[in-house]
């Protein structure tokens, strides 16, 4: 008897509340999701210059735009400021560059090849590798260099 009287009764404390059961929030918080997007950002933007491995040669600066990427992964010949010459991480003699270049040209798919040469190593010098390299096997030849560098007639007041 009691139990009937106490539903039905307007002084118990669940019936003071207005709307009864407060509704379910159907609104989704995003910002944990967009925290844990930041973090990851900032560690891809730190990790990102670290993955690149080579040969440290000093490239000279050019307004030119990037070559768009292939399937393979590039392959590079740097040109060092001495002259001393690698294959990726590995340095070749001179006379054992045609060679090595045909053995890898006849087990890749592409052709193309990117060249790697510190500033100032002479011209003289980058072309004899580059006809070492169409020797090589490999007909398309990128040139590496960094971005944002001068740009001929963009911005020159004096001229030049």
């Amino acid at each position: 008897m009691g139990v009937g009287a106490a539903k039905s009764g307007g002084s118990g404390g669940r019936g003071r509340r207005r709307g009864g059961r407060s509704a379910a929030m159907s609104e989704i918080n995003i910002t944990p999701m967009v925290d844990v997007m930041l973090v990851l950002l900032i560690i891809f933007m730190v990790a990102a210059p670290m993955l690149t491995v080579g040969v440290d040669v000093n490239l000279p600066k050019t307004a030119a735009a990037a070559l768009p990427t292939e399937q393979e992964e590039p392959l590079t010949v740097s040109i060092m400021a001495d002259g001393r010459l690698a294959i990726q991480t590995t340095e070749v003699a001179d006379g054992e560059l045609i060679t090595k270049l045909q053995a890898i040209a006849a087990e890749r798919t592409s052709k193309t090849i990117f060249l790697r040469a510190d500033g100032s190593v002479p011209y003289d010098r980058v072309a004899q590798v580059m006809g070492a390299l169409s020797a090589g096997g490999f007909d398309e030849v990128g040139f590496v260099h960094d971005s944002n560098g001068p740009a001929f007639g963009a911005g020159q007041e004096n001229g030049g």
